[in-house]
């Protein structure tokens, strides 16, 4: 856990959350634990930098997800 706190200080949190966001999903239990312990630091860590790094999603009936104003600063 400390390499990869070294790793976001280093490289930054988008990389890792790249990495990081694939194996939250991960079908096995152990492993899936792993990946949510070390987003949970990284959210800890940087939350503020993490914004505009989320994966965007469609919009449906019941949710707007856009996110306009962050479109206008990037």
């Amino acid at each position: 856990m400390e390499a990869i706190e070294g790793l976001r200080v280093a490289l930054g949190p988008a990389t890792i959350l790249q990495y990081t966001l694939q194996g939250l999903f991960h079908p096995a239990r152990k492993i899936r634990e792993v990946y949510w312990k070390i987003y949970n630091t990284l959210y800890i860590g940087s939350q503020d930098a993490l914004v505009p790094f989320y994966p965007r999603l469609e919009d449906d009936e019941r949710n707007h997800y856009q996110r306009t104003e962050l479109d206008y600063v990037l």
